[in-house]
């Protein structure tokens, strides 16, 4: 009797801590984030933001069930990454999911808020099937309201969240300025920059020589690919502009390239000697890289015309980049036409930062030049290994964000119009916040899974290697057979031995 009274009092306890553990489970979520980015640690830049909330935020995830295991841990992530928004926020961030499948009237709802279906593949019973999917959250403060069309596994969720919720709640936009006038592209040509851009800034073209142009309402000015001169008096207000302790992001071209006539030549619009006034010069050279970008060839065989991908030495694609905002996260940026940069400057004031170099097989070359797709291109031709392709000038209180290639982020108008790689964008995006933006959101972009291409291996690592992976199985399953038989030969003598028990 006195044992039974024992056994439940301690199952009262167990019971007890068991309450008490899923009350503080509720009241206090944590959890602990062993990732190399943190990616499932709020960032300050979010915390500051949910701390500032005057109004609440209320989120509506439309977001299907009985997914597959994917996009369940997805979903699970998600929610668990609101939690802790709403526990941050003090519940002004408050949110419920939706599952659109259940009802029609949800269904409709989510694709009036802006949240399409997708289709996804499901297997039931050994069946492979297709299932529509809302993968989608609508934020509303006041009578503003943002979409988040789709949750991507992987994607950068909190970056997506909180620049929903500061777009939601800024009241005052810093503006940008494209430099515009002297063959630089339009804003147009830029799609997929100005989409993310005008998140939170308000993006305007800045034509240098108008006399109606202040310079004081832009917090940053970028200059991208300009084909013609800029004159003395322009690059005057720039360093007016520098002067006032704001930030320049300039992309320039120093060689062009014509696939028409397969020519390569210099390109010069003042822009260069400017720059190595100030103590960067910017080459006219052409660097070619074997870890590359590729093109778009057309073949005739016979009476067929085929098209295949064929590496291009001259669009480097680059995968070293430094330890910073701007470049933090970034997996792989293809350049093209791009120029090595050298820091000339002796300004005690000034320091030059590399933030992008080409690889360990890289080479250069000298315009005019003729490109040839089919050039049998040879170790020996990438001697020149890690240039300078991108860097950032501190002059004293400004910074000037300086890339060899003005062209890696356009996306061209009309019919030749095409989508560039991620990241290009993204260092584009990133390097004009980390001008421009003091609220530390540009880390959050990193917080992405995104590609990581292979090393380039030398021919002779490269041969090594297939030896090895072809000979060593062979050598090892003849070792342990020598030691077995070697083993056993060693049992059989004991056993034959006359003291042997």
């Amino acid at each position: 009797m006195k044992n039974r009274k024992l056994n439940i009092k301690y199952i009262l306890v167990i019971l007890g801590v068991a309450v008490l553990l899923n009350i503080f489970a509720d009241r206090f979520f944590f959890r602990l984030d062993f990732t190399a980015d943190k990616r499932f640690t709020l960032s300050r830049a979010t915390r500051n933001i949910l701390d500032s909330l005057e109004q609440n935020v209320t989120i509506k995830v439309f977001f299907s069930e009985s997914l597959p295991p994917d996009l369940t841990q997805l979903r699970r992530d998600f929610q668990e990454m609101l939690i802790e928004y709403q526990n941050r926020s003090g519940d002004k961030v408050v949110f419920e999911f939706i599952n659109p499948n259940k009802e029609e009237s949800l269904e409709k709802q989510a694709i009036e808020n802006g949240i399409n279906p997708v289709l996804i593949n499901v297997r039931e019973k050994d069946q492979l099937k297709q299932q529509k999917a809302y993968l989608g959250a609508v934020l509303q403060c006041g009578d503003k309201k943002d979409v988040i069309p789709l949750i991507r596994p992987g994607a950068a969720m909190e970056y997506s969240l909180s620049t929903s919720i500061k777009k939601l709640t800024v009241t005052h936009k810093p503006v940008i300025g494209f430099v515009e006038g002297h063959g630089e592209p339009s804003l147009n040509s830029m799609i997929q920059a100005m989409q993310a851009l005008s998140v939170l800034y308000d993006v305007k073209p800045v034509k240098l020589e108008a006399d109606f142009e202040n310079l004081e309402d832009y917090k940053t000015l970028v200059i991208l690919g300009p084909q013609d001169s800029i004159p003395p008096s322009s690059l005057q207000k720039l360093d007016a502009f520098l002067a006032s302790g704001r930030d320049l992001f300039v992309g320039i071209n120093r060689v062009s390239g014509n696939f028409q006539t397969t020519l390569g030549s210099e390109l010069s619009t003042g822009l260069e000697k400017w720059l190595e006034s100030k103590g960067l010069r910017v080459n006219p050279d052409f660097i070619i890289d074997q870890r590359c970008g590729q093109v778009m060839v057309s073949q005739q065989q016979g009476v067929m015309t085929f098209q295949s991908q064929v590496a291009f030495p001259y669009f480097p694609m680059i995968t070293e980049f430094a330890d910073n905002p701007a470049t933090k996260g970034l997996s792989s940026v293809v350049l093209q036409f791009a120029s090595s940069m050298d820091y000339t400057g002796t300004d005690p004031g000034t320091t030059f930062t590399t933030l992008a170099t080409s690889s360990d097989m890289a080479g250069i070359l000298t315009p005019p030049i003729y490109f040839n797709i089919n050039n049998p291109w040879q170790e020996t031709d990438f001697q020149s290994p890690r240039k300078t392709l991108a860097g950032v000038l501190n002059l004293k209180g400004a910074r000037l964000f300086v890339i060899s290639d003005g062209d890696f982020a356009v996306n061209g108008e009309g019919q030749q119009a095409r989508e560039m790689p991620p990241d290009n964008i993204n260092l584009l995006v990133n390097g004009i916040e980390w001008l421009s933006d003091d609220t530390g959101l540009i880390d959050l972009r990193s917080k992405e899974v995104v590609s990581r291409p292979l090393d380039q291996l030398k021919d002779g690592t490269r041969a090594w290697l297939k030896y090895i992976n072809f000979l060593g199985p062979i050598l090892l399953t003849i070792l342990f057979g020598y030691f077995r038989w070697q083993y056993r030969r060693n049992q059989r003598m004991k056993r034959m031995a006359d003291n042997y028990i």
